[in-house]
Parts: structure tokens; sequence; C-alpha cells
């Protein structure tokens, strides 16, 4: 059988984790959701402001660098899996790519009473955590907002970059 042209945004890095390896960062982003939403802010008006001279150097031959660096930034904090179409600024900084089930708008029918994972007993469900996140932020109510479905072409690819096209896109007269 051939292989998919789009592979599944959600896929598994290898086996999974020992116990004793807690997403303790990833953790303590949602925690610090403040925090990071304002820093998050800043840097978004950052790449606002550089789109013109990202434009000039070339989206295209950024890809490659900038999404190497975004994967390291954002794996460390939020464990991102490069979905390409990042939700964190409307999930509590809590990535609905790791949800197993890998749902984007909410948690499935499957939450346990402590509030870990169906799939995986011992891993906090994503969605409480994000939850938990969006009552620190100040953009706390986005998390409501209906997200469309995860788009794989995207897949692999930054986001930071998919920003950064969509102001320049916008500036544009």
């Amino acid at each position: 059988m051939a292989e998919p042209l789009t592979p599944s945004a959600f896929e598994p890095r290898g086996p999974r984790p020992p116990p004793w390896r807690a997403p303790r960062l990833r953790l303590w982003s949602v925690r610090n959701a403040r925090l990071l939403e304002a820093v998050y802010a800043a840097f978004e008006g950052v790449l606002g402001a550089a789109a013109p001279l990202l434009a000039r150097i070339g989206f295209e031959r950024l890809e490659r660098p900038v999404a190497f660096v975004e994967r390291k930034v954002k794996g460390a904090l939020f464990d991102c899996r490069m979905c390409g179409d990042c939700a964190l600024s409307t999930t509590g900084l809590s990535c609905p790519m790791n949800c197993p089930k890998a749902l984007r708008n909410g948690p499935c029918g499957g939450v346990r009473a402590d509030g870990n994972c169906e799939v995986y007993p011992e891993m906090p469900c994503v969605w409480v955590k994000a939850y938990e996140g969006s009552l620190a932020m100040k953009s706390g109510a986005r998390i409501a907002e209906i997200l469309p479905p995860a788009d794989h072409r995207l897949k692999g690819g930054s986001s930071w970059l998919k920003r950064a096209r969509e102001k320049l896109a916008g500036a544009a007269p």
C-alpha cells in the first residue's frame, strides 16, 4: 500500500514515554499561561512588523530554518506536534494535537474523574489542562471558539511564518 501524501498530524513519537518522564515543562506552560500569553503577543507583534522583511527574503527560503527553531522552542514548551495550524492561543496554551484522538474543539466523553486521559490513563487530559490555562489568560474566553479541522497539508511547516503571511496579507491594500 502506498504511503499517504499527507500524514496524520497526530503521530506518537515512538513508544509511550515512561512514567518518570512526565511533561513537566508542558504543564509549567499551562500554569504560566498568562505570562506566556504576553510573551506570545509581543512575539506576534514582532512577526507582524517583520513580515515585509520576511517576504523580501522569501517565506519559502525561511521555512526550513524557522520551522527547525519553532520545533525546538514549541516542542520543549508545549510538546508541539508541528501541525502547522497552531491553536495554542485559543486553547489555554495546551496543544490539542497532544490529544491521542487529536480533538481540536474540546474533550471527548471519556475524560476520567481525576482529569486524566481515557486513552493514556497516566496522562492529564489535554483539554482539562487547556481549560485551566484559559482561566489564567486575558483572552481565555477564546477557548469557546470553534476551531476548523487542522489543515494536514501544513504539517511540519512553521505556524510562525503562516501567521506572518496572514499579517502581511491583512496589511496589503
